[in-house]
């Protein structure tokens, strides 16, 4: 298990023990993390499952596809450290990670 800091937009915190091989997006709705609502269901094909990744996770995260920075565009609050949750695989190396979950528009 790997475990995951979500942090709401009204700075609550969600600590999550996270499933290896699942999407972060998969471990936040089972955690019932607000504000990832995900309504593709991890298709990559809308972007509510927006996040952003603290600053010094992003070199372990990685950068966003090309298709995941294209629908990016879609979603509201988008800055450098913006990913899509659903297209973050857990592992190992994302222990401790620290995301912040964007107000909603």
């Amino acid at each position: 298990m790997t475990t995951i800091v979500f942090i709401t937009g009204d700075e609550e915190r969600h600590i999550v023990e996270a499933t290896d091989g699942l999407s972060v997006m998969e471990c936040a709705r089972r955690a019932n993390v607000p504000g990832i609502i995900a309504e593709c269901g991890g298709a990559c094909t809308c972007a509510t499952c927006h996040v952003h990744i603290a600053s010094e996770w992003m070199p372990v995260v990685g950068e966003s596809s090309d298709m995941e920075h294209d629908m990016l565009d879609f979603a509201t609050d988008v800055r450098a450290e913006s990913r899509l949750s659903c297209q973050i695989t857990v592992g190992p190396a994302l222990n401790g990670l620290i995301v912040k979950v964007p107000n909603a528009a």
